[in-house]
């Protein structure tokens, strides 16, 4: 009798995915929903987890009366309602500078009186001047400036000596134009005199000298500065330091610049007690337009170890009317403050402080070493290795990889067998980095077709929830679709991401850059949790629910971390996305919806991506990819009926009332507009129609009739008018300034020596009677071979506007005395010298016109008196 034949086997599902259908596919879509809305549920607890740490939410802040021995976000909060709404204004010019500078001084001085004899204080007011060259938006700029006023206060024990090696905590207390300043950066000088407090009232003394420098002219590019560390008596004493600055109104306190060395870092990695530091965010500083005095101390002049730590949530508000004490996030200050008490002991502590001469310090500690790697989670702890640890560590994926076809053949290994299984997770990375192509692809093309639909962009801008719901759901359609329709097994998948991570990983760390650690951090859990699914799979006779639990576990660590870094980086780049310059149309309009679209598709990418090769069995159905595509319609259509901007989004406008002169004659006047961001002021004037009748006599403005105006016309903010683009200018009154003034800015020739051929020219600007002066700009266009600026050092020419190269100087400092000069041409064609100064004062017709605008645009507003001399 024939043996009976064994009973046939039911296919196992594939693992592509699929729709599924009958009875079956009931059944699959049954339990792929439950996953999809448990994992939808694990990542909503831990986004929720990263949102509180992101915004400080774990930190108690304390009140005023706190004990005298800990640092209080309540005393700040003091200090600031004194020079934040006390005192009006901190602008360079404005009366409200000099009394801050009276309030910091009285503060210190009281300090110094009550101090212990184990204390040696000193408190200084000190007047800066100088020259010198710089760039910034990636233009050359010439800066001159005099009389800038600092206050400085060295805090040493009493038996220190004056060449004592010291640590410098720097923060100036000068506002934007337009801004009272709460946290640019009259929280940094609130907290340092805070700070200051305590050293005293606790009865520490420093090892070493703690010098505080409240400078005065941060927001005029640096120069206070830049005028200690070239000037002051103590600056050759300076080893290290830590500038604080804001670049929004609280959250996360990140160290955004630290070097030369690894030293700043890793003293920041072993002492803060609420770790906010990133390596990447060095790599990426110099995308964000800005620059702080870190770039003073540690690059330009000298190169002093220190730390660069800046507020960086609240983006919204920062250079705004809205910067103020109520938009400050509570639990913020009080973690820099404890931070900054740790910091400071650990510094003075150091015997690395104990070098005196700058040059030697940052190269004994190496220098010429690229930079280390670290990374705070959440807020906890700091992850700290060194450059030459990253190239073992980070090399560990990329050598798995090639091991892991060996190991899962063992023992019956040929090199046959390796290659085949090799090309099988070659097949699966391709098919996963497609994957993360898609996820960053399809929102960006989703972002565009909206506004090829809708009105207005950014829409996303005061409402950053409807980012992720426009752009999550199409960067999973992105990441799930090549597994639909390319059939490809679970291990192949999963090592073909863990490949492609892998390789990221190395790439990075081969090119000197920071970011490694992240897909380091993805690959290595994706390793652990594969071991342990694997684990768990063999004991509970292969569950796919249960190995699936079992793999993201263990990944959970990894995940939580990812969400918490590219959720900031979102929130991050939304509310820069209001200050980042308005690009020329028609494709300029569609810039950042795009850059936001691509980069939640990326934050997904490394957020969800991990899970992928695993979750994909249970979410790669058609009927899932349909539900992430309707959420996504739908959040598309909400979000075009939405205003993108409040009060607690503003968007930023500038206005310059332009009085054009001659000697003491008005010539023309004119009112000029501009953005910073993709919605024009086409868009501006038909949301402020109040504001277009008054511009054009109560009549429709027709934009037909308004005429553009070009980056010259805006010399007075060189170079920050490369931001702009669709600058607009409107006829405005020219007499109704000399009811106010009756001087205006003129340059005259003093003396002129040489021949034409080669002749120096002595000249003199006097600014007239004008009583709010924040700079005034010299454009010299022509035969220009030498001048008296920066140590009689001219530097390379720029172009604005397309015109011919020209040299610019800003001039800023006490203006009740002319600026003399010279310069120097080298043939006998003319040279042109175009004047604007920059005026905070405004004209009564001004204040009413700005009146008019609502109150979700935030405008600048600003006279500049404008001249032209040939020579």
């Amino acid at each position: 009798m024939p043996p009976r034949a064994p009973p046939r086997r039911r296919p196992a599902p594939s693992a592509a995915g699929g729709g599924g259908g009958g009875a079956g596919g009931a059944a699959g879509l049954g339990e792929s929903l439950r996953v999809l809305l448990a994992l939808a549920a694990l990542y909503g607890a831990m986004s929720l987890l990263a949102y509180r740490a992101i915004h400080m939410r774990h930190v108690t802040p304390l009140g005023a009366d706190a004990p005298r021995g800990d640092f209080s976000e309540g005393r700040v909060l003091r200090h600031l309602q004194r020079l934040a709404v006390d005192i009006p204004s901190r602008q360079e010019g404005s009366p409200g500078l000099e009394a801050a500078a009276q309030y910091i001084k009285g503060e210190l001085e009281g300090l110094a009186a009550r101090a212990g004899p184990e204390y040696r204080i000193e408190v200084e007011e000190t007047l800066v001047s100088g020259s010198f060259s710089m760039m910034f938006l990636r233009h050359r700029v010439t800066l001159g400036y005099r009389n800038h006023k600092n206050i400085v206060m060295r805090i040493s024990s009493n038996v220190s000596e004056d060449h004592d090696p010291s640590l410098l905590v720097n923060g100036h207390f000068d506002s934007p134009l337009g801004s009272p300043g709460a946290a640019d950066c009259g929280s940094c000088v609130a907290s340092m005199l805070e700070l200051s407090r305590l050293i005293i009232d606790s009865g520490w003394v420093p090892p070493r000298p703690v010098i505080f420098l409240f400078n005065g002219a941060e927001e005029l590019f640096l120069l206070g500065s830049h005028g200690f560390i070239k000037t002051h008596r103590w600056n050759r004493t300076i080893s290290a330091f830590i500038n604080i600055e804001a670049s929004g109104s609280g959250g996360t306190d990140l160290v955004c610049q630290s070097g030369p060395g690894s030293w700043p870092s890793r003293i920041y990695a072993q002492n803060a007690k609420y770790p906010m530091a990133n390596s990447v965010a060095q790599d990426m500083f110099g995308i964000i337009p800005g620059d702080t005095d870190y770039r003073i101390f540690a690059e330009d002049i000298t190169n002093i170890p220190g730390l660069d730590i800046i507020f960086v949530l609240g983006g919204y508000f920062y250079h705004t009317s809205y910067d103020t004490l109520e938009n400050l996030l509570p639990g913020s200050i009080q973690a820099r403050g404890e931070n900054l008490f740790s910091l400071v002991k650990a510094f003075t502590n150091s015997t690395l402080l104990n070098e005196n001469e700058i040059s030697n310090k940052a190269a004994k500690d190496g220098i010429e070493d690229l930079r280390a790697v670290f990374f705070d989670y959440l807020t906890w702890f700091m992850v700290f290795y060194s450059r030459d640890i990253s190239l073992i560590l980070h090399s560990l994926p990329v050598a798995v990889f090639l091991l892991a076809p060996l190991l899962l053949k063992f023992p019956n290994v040929t090199l046959m067998s390796w290659f085949a299984t090799l090309l099988g997770f070659m097949r699966g990375m391709l098919l996963h980095a497609f994957g993360v192509i898609l996820a960053i692809f399809i929102p960006a093309v989703a972002a565009a077709l909206r506004l090829l639909f809708a009105k207005n962009a950014m829409n996303w801008f005061a409402q950053p929830y409807l980012a992720f719901f426009m752009f999550v759901p199409t960067s999973l359609v992105g990441l799930l679709l090549p597994r639909i329709t390319w059939g490809l097994s679970e291990q192949a998948h999963f090592w073909g991401a863990f490949g492609l991570y892998s390789l990221i990983t190395m790439a990075y760390t081969l090119t000197g850059l920071s970011g490694g650690f992240l897909t380091f951090f993805i690959s290595m859990s994706m390793l652990i949790g594969r071991f342990i699914s694997s684990v768990i799979r063999k004991q509970w006779n292969q569950q796919p629910s249960k190995s699936l639990v079992a793999y993201v576990v263990p990944m959970a660590p990894c995940l939580l971390y990812c969400l918490y870094y590219g959720g900031f980086l979102i929130q991050f780049l939304i509310e820069k996305m209001g200050m980042m310059g308005s690009l020329p149309k028609p494709y300029g309009y569609f810039v950042p919806d795009i850059i936001v679209g691509a980069v939640v598709g990326l934050v997904v990418g490394w957020c969800f991506g991990p899970l992928a090769p695993v979750a994909s069995r249970w979410l790669s159905k058609t009927y899932i990819i349909k539900g992430f595509l309707q959420i996504t319609v739908v959040a598309l259509a909400i979000s075009s009926q939405l205003f993108p901007y409040s009060t607690g989004a503003p968007k930023r406008v500038v206005l310059q009332h332009t009085f054009i002169t001659d000697a003491n004659d008005v010539l023309d006047s004119n009112y000029g507009f501009s953005v910073v961001d993709s919605n024009s002021l086409e868009f501006l004037f038909n949301n402020a129609p109040q504001a277009a009748k008054w511009l054009k006599d109560n009549s429709e403005l027709s934009f037909e009739e308004m005429y553009r105006s070009d980056r010259s016309s805006w010399l007075a903010l060189y170079p920050v008018p490369f931001l702009f683009s669709g600058s607009l200018k409107f006829q405005a009154q020219a007499e109704e300034i000399r009811k106010y003034y009756h001087h205006f800015p003129h340059l005259a020739v003093q003396e002129t020596s040489g021949n034409n051929e080669q002749r120096r020219v002595y000249l003199k600007l006097s600014l007239g009677s004008l009583s709010e002066i924040w700079t005034a700009v010299l454009n010299i266009t022509g035969p220009l071979s030498n001048w008296s600026f920066a140590d009689n050092m001219l530097p390379a020419p720029q172009t604005v506007s397309g015109g011919p190269p020209s040299y610019i100087c800003r001039l800023s400092g006490k203006s009740d005395v002319d600026w003399s000069f010279w310069l120097e041409a080298n043939s006998s064609d003319s040279l042109r010298i175009d004047v604007a100064v920059l005026d905070q004062f405004l004209v009564d017709s001004t204040k009413e016109l700005k009146s008019l605008f609502p109150n979700w645009a935030d405008l600048t507003a600003f006279t500049t008196f404008f001249s032209t001399y040939h020579l």
